[in-house]
């Protein structure tokens, strides 16, 4: 059969002007797709703009290790070989050094030479070594980190050198669907640019307790973490932090909104944030309806710190918390970054719903506890033959595990390595309820049930974990 061309050259205009616009791409070509979906026809012009703000890093970590540890290891075949007979003919194994080397990114932030970056970029780093646009390398130091947030402030010594500093912009203006582009050095390529839009804001991905993520399809891959998200004007909207390993497409920066709230702190070396002294929780519609209210939204007071900020302002067990200062709060995790990012010492007013009837309660931001104060006020601790560091479930502890505070019995705060416990899967965090059958509730009677074991005998533990209730069998400790 033969076929007419110029019949064929019609039907295409045709249907070139009745077909989606996703057909408009394919049948009219790409300037057509562009113009329907007001794409960004170059990113060159911004790109020229910013690229010089962009630092690679490179870090170096020394680790004091055994160079014969393989061989000790418990599933070795020659651990036996590598025993007691072996130190009896060679004497001790030499002890050596390992260095490891990373990578990452970052971008300065004025003309002094202080740079943002992720904190887990240069947190353990023995030497970090900044390479510019230009070729230049400089070594780096250490100005401020806050592992909370997963961000650092590092400086280096540039004698006026340096390139024009990226601009800080308003991560709270940017809106799902904007172009971004990310700029750093993935897999140690240098500076590499990937273009995408935000995919959602207020993400929370389990990273720690500031949660905030803005998500981006911009490809974002190991080696571009502490590297700058800019917007369209060219202003650093995010640091790229995170990505889904197994997903496509799926970046998280952090708000640089959420840098720029501590940068004065982390100059000064240290970050203190404010603290109220609550256990808080989401409000669903079965504990609206248990508290016999209608709202929808705000976060349930339900334990309040003993001598705290809080219950020195009077906000008490069961108050539905609305608004600070006049914002709404939405959820347990925005409450929770609003009020740390408060001075301490400041005064604000919290709106509450307390049975049923509105009220306002005016008190003073306190000062975050420290970890070592935190597991000071913790009182007692003890740890086992097995490997279990256990404390009394206090407050502090019950918020900095995420356990619900009113459980009883006593917490594993620390595992040692390979120990009995370690082998059996327990966990940080994880709520001891029993001991061989025998209901605790501190740390008197975690030792008292312990202390009183014949020796060889497993150990029997009754675990919480989160919503999950579980017996545990853990083998006798070796002698």
């Amino acid at each position: 059969m033969r076929v007419r061309t110029g019949n064929l050259s019609g039907i295409t205009r045709i249907v070139c002007f009745a077909v989606s616009f996703w057909s408009v791409f394919v049948f009219c070509g790409p300037e057509a797709h562009s113009a329907a979906l007001g794409a960004q026809a170059s990113f060159a012009d911004l790109v020229e703009s910013v690229k010089g703000a962009v630092v690679n890093i490179s870090t170096t970590q020394t680790l004091k290790e055994n160079p014969m540890q393989p061989f000790f290891a418990p599933n070795s075949p020659f651990r036996d070989f590598f025993g007691e007979e072996f130190k009896h003919f060679f004497g001790e194994v030499p002890q050596g050094q390992l260095k490891t080397h990373a990578l990452g990114s970052g971008f300065i932030i004025s003309n002094d030479g202080l740079i943002l970056t992720n904190n887990h970029v240069v947190e353990k780093a023995d030497e970090i070594k900044i390479k510019t646009l230009d070729g230049n390398e400089y070594d780096a130091k250490v100005v401020g980190r806050d592992p909370k947030t997963d961000i650092a402030l590092i400086q280096i010594q540039a004698k006026g050198n340096l390139p024009k500093a990226a601009k800080l912009g308003d991560s709270e203006a940017i809106r799902v669907g904007d172009w971004v582009i990310a700029v750093g050095n993935p897999f140690g390529l240098g500076n590499t640019v990937t273009a995408g839009i935000i995919s959602a804001k207020g993400r929370v991905i389990g990273a720690g307790q500031y949660d905030d993520f803005l998500q981006t399809d911009a490809a974002i891959n190991p080696g571009n973490s502490g590297g700058p998200l800019f917007d369209m004007n060219g202003e650093v909207v995010g640091i790229n932090t995170a990505i889904v390993a197994q997903g496509q497409g799926i970046g998280f920066a952090t708000p640089i909104n959420m840098a720029k709230d501590i940068l004065d702190q982390l100059k000064t070396g240290k970050v203190v944030r404010g603290w109220l002294g609550i256990m808080i929780q989401d409000i669903t519609p079965e504990l609206a309806e248990s508290f016999g209210t209608t709202v929808t939204k705000g976060v349930i007071v339900a334990d309040v710190v003993a001598d705290s900020p809080a219950e020195k302002g009077g906000l008490k067990r069961g108050d539905i918390v609305q608004t600070l200062n006049g914002k709404q709060v939405e959820n347990a995790n925005m409450l929770s970054r609003s009020v740390a990012a408060l001075a301490p010492e400041s005064k604000v007013s919290i709106e509450v719903i307390r049975e049923g009837k509105p009220v306002t309660v005016k008190l003073t931001i306190g000062t975050m506890p420290e970890e070592a104060q935190m597991n000071k006020s913790a009182g007692p601790k003890t740890e086992s033959a097995w490997g279990i560091t256990v404390q009394n479930l206090t407050p502090e502890l019950a918020h900095k595990f995420g356990v619900d505070g009113k459980e009883g019995g006593v917490v594993i705060t620390d595992l040692a390595e390979g120990s009995p416990a370690a082998d059996a899967r327990l966990r940080q965090g994880d709520i001891i309820e029993e001991v061989n059958r025998q209901k605790i509730q501190n740390v008197r009677d975690w030792k008292q049930a312990t202390e009183k074991m014949k020796k060889g005998e497993p150990l029997l533990l009754l675990v919480k974990r989160g919503a999950n209730t579980f017996y545990v069998a853990i083998k006798a400790p070796r002698e």
